[in-house]
């Protein structure tokens, strides 16, 4: 016979899928009702027309089933603004430490942070991002990616993402995609309209995204950061002193020239230069002859200049790879080379 003891035990194995949380710990559920092996309870979900409740109905079903329910009735309601604010308290307080300092932040939380940077727009910075973070996730790596490029964020539209992140009173879980979590103000947006702010309000959305998001566990976050050398590079390197950085150039020798500046304020703010990715190195034809379109030399250039090394040559994809997403398949050269610079950042 079934008691209260063994259904909650049971629907402590079930995790609401945003949060990573047994839905039990979050108080979502309420009015457990037993008659023989008939059950029948309710689930109070975080927010109105929750995507996920389908998955969570699925879950909770087959938990009670497997301690021998023969039927399972769920009552789905919405939590109240209070209980949701109750709740944001409680992660954010989880998140951070007593100085309300984000715990991944902190220097021993084993997340390896790594900006991904250049001197100029266009470059690709945003591409070697993307096929990086999803690279390592499908090695089996906790990964998010941070889009801290304010003014010209992309990646949700690269990624093809149209979902937006799960808002509870502040507190902001990230939307995932390709097994990549991802917060950017691209969600935050009307539209396409452009933000238009100074040095202050970016640095308070920056910080936003590090202490009002719910992470959860990660080996990497990936840091998009805006080109150039100005007030989110800045506060980036205040913040989270012990990243890493990659820069991005094209094989350009003007490009690399001016990618050497994030370079060398990597260099002055103590971030450590994992190397330089040189993007749309070459086309390679059907002869298999490779075409230098953009010269030669730049990433080698750069790399001398900062005392580093490149860690990969991005070509231009073929005509076949390119399929309207940014992120390439693992079995495309292209999708090759990112697993190999994946790998080569897990086993340094």
């Amino acid at each position: 016979m079934l008691v209260q003891e063994d259904v909650i035990n049971a629907l402590q194995q079930v995790q609401d899928p945003e949060l990573h949380q047994s839905i039990v710990t979050l108080n979502m559920v309420r009015n457990i009702h037993i008659s023989g092996t008939h059950l029948s309870l309710d689930i109070m979900l975080t927010i109105p027309g929750c995507p996920l409740k389908a998955k969570i109905q699925q879950d909770v079903e087959e938990a009670l089933q497997a301690i021998g329910a023969s039927s399972v009735a769920i009552t789905f309601g919405v939590m109240t603004e209070q209980e949701r604010r109750a709740l944001s308290t409680s992660l954010q307080a989880k998140n951070a430490n007593e100085q309300g300092m984000p715990n991944m932040l902190q220097p021993h939380s084993g997340v390896q942070f790594i900006a991904i940077t250049s001197g100029k727009g266009g470059v690709g910075k945003s591409t070697v991002t993307i096929n990086l973070a999803v690279a390592l996730a499908r090695l089996g790596k906790r990964v998010g990616i941070l889009d801290a490029d304010i003014y010209g964020f992309s990646i949700p539209t690269m990624m093809n993402i149209e979902q937006k992140p799960t808002m509870l009173d502040q507190t902001a879980i990230p939307v995932e995609s390709h097994g990549v979590k991802l917060m950017s103000m691209g969600f935050f947006t009307n539209g396409n309209q452009p933000v238009m702010w100074r040095g202050p309000m970016l640095n308070k959305w920056i910080r936003n995204f590090l202490v009002n998001t719910v992470w959860g566990d990660l080996d990497f976050l990936l840091i998009d950061l805006p080109p150039g050398t100005g007030d989110v590079a800045i506060d980036m390197a205040a913040m989270i002193p012990q990243a890493q950085e990659i820069i991005v150039t094209t094989p350009h020798l003007a490009a690399s020239h001016v990618a050497s500046r994030a370079g060398l304020m990597a260099q002055h703010t103590k971030h450590s230069i994992l190397g330089v990715v040189e993007n749309m190195a070459y086309f390679e034809g059907a002869d298999g002859q490779k075409n230098y379109l953009f010269g030669q030399g730049g990433a080698e250039h750069l790399a001398k200049s900062l005392q580093t090394e490149v860690i990969a040559h991005i070509p231009f994809a073929q005509p076949e790879e390119n399929t309207g997403s940014s992120i390439y398949d693992e079995e495309t050269v292209i999708g090759e080379i990112f697993t190999h610079l994946a790998e080569d950042l897990l086993y340094q």
